[in-house]
């Protein structure tokens, strides 16, 4: 799609039908740079305003983006009563940093993607990020740790087919994938089990891997000419291709193709 950002999308029918988009960043590809959505002044009611991954996108003038960490407060009620929309206040789920700016702290039960000044990726269980992050991003569980996946976190009852989204790394942390699976439509795609999604990611050689905020809430998008394109089918309040809107965003920055 872009210098060092890699897009392909797979198709199954077994065991479900399952619609998965992966995305292979290079993080030493000259132009390529991470974003996570920043966040408001320490005076202010929020931590962030709501947008849909779409809106990060065109605001900041990325070339990719997906949505990021689980969030309050949060309700979907009704294809017309939900919350929060587009510029409601909101309050990412553990340690957030955007350029250097720490606007959510750390917090028990959640784990962080952080993005050094050298772009250096790396994925602490900690749930804090080292001194000289300048980018980090928040999710639940980290589900492949050194190259090993952690069966304790998919082995339970509620390990059920579901919209998933992940960031998985290499060992150097310097190559990223963006995993991104649609679910909840049926016909079309079902979702995974943890299992199953870290089963692709061990595919891909992840050597460790963070799930990020799924369900509604996963949605991928690129630059396009029209200004955004969504290359997945995210579902909001029931509804096929209706973003939801969410607390923070993990984007990059990319050279066009020569």
């Amino acid at each position: 799609m872009f210098r060092g950002i890699v897009y392909k999308r797979h198709a199954r029918s077994i065991p479900r039908p399952i619609i998965i988009h992966i995305v292979s960043v290079d993080l030493n590809a000259p132009g390529v740079k991470p974003l996570v959505t920043p966040g408001m002044p320490p005076s202010s009611d929020r931590e962030t305003s709501a947008r849909t991954t779409s809106e990060f996108l065109r605001e900041f003038k990325l070339q990719l983006a997906v949505n990021g960490s689980y969030f309050h407060h949060f309700e979907e009620k009704t294809p017309w009563d939900y919350y929060p929309r587009s510029g409601d206040r909101s309050h990412p789920l553990g340690e957030v940093i955007s350029n250097g700016y720490r606007y959510s702290v750390t917090e028990g039960g959640w784990r962080v993607l952080c993005f050094s000044q050298n772009n250096r990726a790396q994925i602490f269980d900690s749930g804090k990020c080292p001194v000289d992050t300048i980018q980090g991003i928040a999710g639940s569980k980290i589900f492949i740790d050194r190259g090993k996946p952690k069966a304790e976190f998919f082995q339970t009852p509620n390990d059920k087919p579901y919209p998933r989204m992940a960031a998985a790394i290499d060992r150097e942390g310097k190559k990223l994938w963006l995993i991104t699976v649609d679910g909840k439509q049926p016909l079309y795609s079902e979702g995974v089990k943890m299992s199953e999604l870290t089963e692709i990611a061990m595919e891909l050689g992840a050597y460790t891997a963070l799930n990020l905020d799924g369900g509604g809430s996963t949605t991928l998008v690129m630059a396009a000419t029209q200004g955004a394109k969504v290359l997945n089918a995210p579902i909001h309040t029931k509804l096929p291709m209706r973003e939801r809107p969410v607390a923070n965003h993990l984007g990059f920055y990319a050279n066009p193709l020569d």
